[in-house]
């Protein structure tokens, strides 16, 4: 797909079809998220890859019940690493520049998926300690973003967005 169109065909999908997602569309979707840009190109960030059905349900539970996230074959679940960033960053790196990194590179992927022809789906809503717990995961890295990734079950169509003249502030 060309640019524009992948940014403007990707949507919130929250319904999977029981098909795997192939390991080239995999490989592709997690290179992209390694090529994203990060402060000081330190990636202070870490990708969890989870098919595990069990693990998956551990998710939902982690993330307030939704369970479109065991729906999907396979979710990538994004976590900050401040420590990598702090040693370059201080208490910014720490507190700010690896989110930021592990939020760039989540978009890549979820841009990657789109490219491949798959859905996706962004989810915030969860627990921390819980996702944590669910990925056997120490309190060292903070969990940014649960990506669920599969072939649609819905296609839904575009939302409205704030106009431009709202959104955008020339500062003379």
């Amino acid at each position: 797909m060309e640019y524009f169109e992948v940014i403007k065909t990707r949507r919130s999908t929250r319904s999977f079809e029981a098909r795997p997602v192939e390991e080239e569309k995999l490989r592709k979707i997690l290179d992209a998220a390694n090529i994203a840009p990060s402060a000081g190109n330190l990636q202070a960030y870490e990708i969890h890859l989870v098919r595990r059905p069990a693990t998956l349900k551990a998710l939902v539970r982690a993330s307030r019940g939704q369970a479109f996230v065991a729906q999907a074959p396979v979710a990538l679940v994004f976590f900050a690493h401040p420590s990598l960033s702090s040693e370059e960053y201080g208490a910014r790196g720490a507190s700010l520049y690896a989110t930021q990194d592990a939020t760039i590179a989540c978009m890549q992927a979820w841009l990657a998926a789109t490219d491949q022809g798959l859905a996706s789906v962004w989810v915030g809503a969860f627990d921390d300690d819980e996702v944590r717990v669910a990925l056997g995961v120490g309190t060292d890295l903070s969990p940014v973003a649960i990506l669920p990734i599969g072939y649609a079950g819905e296609h839904p169509g575009p939302t409205s967005r704030r106009p431009l003249k709202d959104l955008v502030h020339e500062i003379d």
